[in-house]
């Protein structure tokens, strides 16, 4: 019988005879389901940020701020530095004008629906053409605010997470009273966290007459971006700091996204090892109650490889059932789960959907494959060594 016929004939039999020790399999692969479906769970929380931050971003749009600003909440633009942008070249136009929106963004407090405590929401005052410079904004109830007015359109996942902020409802923020018009889409996108307005009519409730934090452009397309770059940063007039959207977004993403998953993959790695001794325990168990049996197919020239091998196949299937249980209880649960975390960039809500991706699933199954052949290893290597002889006296 060849080498190869051996292993096949012997992790067969092993497969077979798991029925017998069901309590002990199941115990295992229930131990490395838990250890998946946590690692999904919580991959699928970074991911699920980091697609709504990079969703907002597009290669033909751009946002300028000030020089040596991370973020719009440390950034200070003059209404003559957003002139000076909006007619820089490489900018598109549209019918009333360059496709530039020069922006305010500022915090306020609003109550969550599910606690009702107090959470920072963005509140963006735009230009009349932001809409055209997003280019995904899709109004699903109610109407566009009305320039010049105290009205306030809201992000459908700002709509969802927070209390009062309803078509039809009213807000006070500041002095002012806002009357809420409408509830809008981004396609997924950081937009859909935010309250936005008319930037004239933000600026004096925040005494910011002349200011603005930001401008978003619409490019005439992804290849004009490093000429109306170079514009911006070699004109004299100007101290700005030019970035694609894309690029932009992707870097806010990083400090949040990358708390999350260290977080994530700590916790897994810390049931990932009770998952192994379980492991470990279920296969030590196999091996001990299988001596006779090892013992007469070593008598019957079954080779010390195939054994090996044999228990390592038992260890692998009964993680990867462990891995694909966890993982697919994951998708159930959390794929397309709503919820909100603190952007440390901003110090403000971000709303998202969970991402459950055919990756993290692959990574969560790789995973699970490890534990199966370390755990599986050394009870693999101590059949491979028992002693024929003596564990056949044993077993007699």
């Amino acid at each position: 019988m060849n080498w190869f016929t051996q292993v096949f004939a012997i992790a067969a039999f092993n497969l077979r005879s798991l029925p017998q020790r069901k309590g002990a399999a199941l115990s295992a692969a229930v131990g490395i389901a838990g250890v998946a479906a946590v690692l999904v769970g919580v991959l699928a929380i970074a991911q699920g940020f980091r697609h709504a931050m990079t969703k907002s971003g597009s290669p033909d749009t751009a946002i300028v701020l000030r020089s040596g600003a991370d973020s719009e909440m440390t950034s200070n633009l003059s209404r003559d530095d957003a002139r000076l942008i909006s007619d820089a070249p490489g900018v598109a136009r549209g019918s009333s004008g360059p496709l530039s929106s020069a922006e305010l963004f500022v915090i306020i407090d609003l109550p969550k629906r599910s606690t009702g405590t107090s959470a920072n929401v963005p509140l963006r005052g735009v230009g009349a053409a932001a809409f055209d410079v997003r280019g995904d904004i899709t109004m699903v109830q109610g109407r566009r605010f009305e320039l010049g007015k105290n009205e306030v359109i809201v992000g459908a996942g700002a709509a969802r997470a927070f209390s009062g902020l309803d078509a039809g409802q009213s807000i006070k923020i500041g002095v002012n009273t806002w009357n809420i018009v409408g509830t809008f889409t981004a396609g997924g996108g950081l937009a859909e966290s935010e309250i936005w307005t008319d930037a004239a009519v933000l600026q004096p409730a925040y005494h910011r007459p002349e200011g603005y934090q930001s401008v978003y452009a619409k490019l005439t397309s992804a290849d004009t971006y490093d000429s109306f770059k170079d514009a911006l940063t070699t004109n004299p007039q100007l101290k700005v700091k030019v970035s694609r959207l894309s690029d932009h977004y992707a870097e806010q993403s990083t400090l949040t996204s990358g708390f999350i998953t260290t977080i994530g993959v700590f916790i897994a790695s810390m049931m990932a090892l009770g998952a192994l001794f379980g492991a470990l325990n279920t296969m030590y168990s196999a091996v001990s109650t299988r001596t006779n049996e090892i013992a007469t197919l070593r008598a019957l020239g079954f080779g010390s490889g195939p054994v090996v091998i044999s228990v390592l196949t038992e260890s692998l299937a009964l993680a990867l059932v462990g891995g694909l249980l966890g993982a697919g209880l994951a998708y159930l649960a959390f794929d397309g789960y709503q919820a909100a975390t603190m952007n440390f960039q901003t110090f403000s809500q971000v709303t998202f959907a969970f991402s459950v991706t055919a990756p993290l699933v692959l990574t969560a199954v790789i995973g699970a494959s490890i534990l199966g052949i370390i755990g599986g290893l050394l009870p693999a290597i101590r059949a491979a060594r028992l002693p024929i002889a003596s564990a056949l006296r044993e077993s007699a």
